[in-house]
C-alpha cells in the first residue's frame, strides 16, 4: 500500500476519507442522539434523484445531489413539525419518489450510460480535486457550527422542549442538523454510496457512544473510529481489489461485533 500512495487518486482517497470520516463522525452522533436515523437514511435514498437530475441536465453531481437532498431535509423538517405521528409515511414517500425521479432521469439521458454501482456502493478511488474541495467546505462549515452553536444544539438534542423554554430557536437548530446530514450524506456516498451511508454514519457512533461521557466527546471518538475503519477498509479494498464502501461498512461491522464481545466479557468480569 506504501507505494501506491505515490498515485495522485490514492492521495485524494485518503484526504477524502479523513474528511468524510470527521464529518460523518460529528453529524452521525447528532442523528444518534436525536434518533433520526431512519429520517437520514430516507434523505440519502430520496438524493437519488439529484443526481438523476443532474445527470440529465449536466450538472456537478454534487450540486444536483446536494440541493435535491437539502429539499427533502427542510421538507422532512416542516412535516415533523405539523404532522410527527405521520413522519414516517412521508419519509417513505420521499424515499421512494426520489429514487424513481433518479431513475427516470438517468433514462432519459441521451448516450449516457450510467455505472450504479458508484453510486450505490460508491467510488472513493475516482474522487476528484473538486469533490475534496467541496468535501473540505463541509467539513470546515460543520465544525463552524458545531464550535458556534455547541450548547444550542446539546439543548436541542436531549431535551428540545426545555429547550424551547429556555428560548432557544428548537425548529430552527433541528431544521440546521437535518440540513447539515444531508450534505454528510452526499459526501459520504461517493466513500460508500446511498446503500451503505447509513452504516458509515451510525456503526462508529455507537461505539463512540458506549465509551462517551458527553456529546462533544462522542464527536471526537466517532470521528476518529469513522477514520481508522475508512482507512483500514480503504487497504482492504486495495490489497484484495474489492468494492471499496463495502470493504470499508465490512471493516466497520467487524469491529462492532469485537467491540461487543469484549463488553460483554468485561461486564462479566
Amino acid at each position: 500500500m506504501i507505494e501506491a500512495l505515490h498515485y495522485t487518486f490514492i492521495q485524494n482517497a485518503l484526504i477524502a476519507a479523513i474528511l468524510v470520516s470527521l464529518v460523518s463522525g460529528i453529524i452521525g452522533s447528532l442523528i444518534l442522539v436525536n434518533r433520526m436515523t431512519f429520517l437520514a437514511g430516507g434523505i440519502a435514498h430520496s438524493s437519488y434523484g439529484g443526481i438523476g437530475l443532474a445527470i440529465y441536465f449536466g450538472l456537478p453531481i454534487f450540486l444536483g445531489a446536494s440541493v435535491f437532498a437539502v429539499i427533502c431535509a427542510v421538507i422532512i423538517a416542516l412535516i415533523s413539525f405539523k404532522q410527527r405521528h405521520r413522519l414516517d409515511i412521508f419519509i417513505g414517500l420521499i424515499w421512494a419518489v426520489g429514487m424513481a425521479v433518479g431513475i427516470v432521469f438517468v433514462d432519459l439521458t441521451p448516450g449516457y450510460n450510467v455505472d450504479l454501482m458508484s453510486y450505490l456502493f460508491g467510488s472513493i478511488l475516482a474522487v476528484s480535486r473538486e469533490d475534496i474541495i467541496f468535501m473540505a467546505v463541509l467539513t470546515l462549515a460543520v465544525l463552524i457550527f458545531i464550535h458556534r452553536y455547541y450548547k444550542e444544539i446539546l439543548a436541542v438534542s436531549y431535551d428540545s422542549e426545555y429547550a424551547s423554554l429556555r428560548g432557544i430557536n428548537a425548529k430552527f437548530f433541528f431544521t440546521l442538523i437535518l440540513i447539515f446530514s444531508a450534505l454528510t450524506v452526499v459526501v459520504a456516498i461517493k466513500v460508500v454510496g446511498l446503500i451503505l451511508v447509513i452504516a458509515l454514519m451510525s456503526i462508529p457512533t455507537y461505539i463512540a457512544e458506549q465509551i462517551s461521557a458527553s456529546l462533544y466527546s462522542m464527536m471526537l471518538k466517532s470521528a476518529l473510529l469513522s477514520a481508522i475503519f475508512t482507512i483500514i477498509g480503504l487497504i482492504i479494498s486495495y490489497q484484495f481489489d474489492i468494492t471499496s464502501g463495502a470493504s470499508i461498512i465490512l471493516t466497520s461491522a467487524a469491529a462492532l461485533g469485537l467491540f461487543t464481545v469484549f463488553k460483554k466479557l468485561w461486564s462479566n468480569k
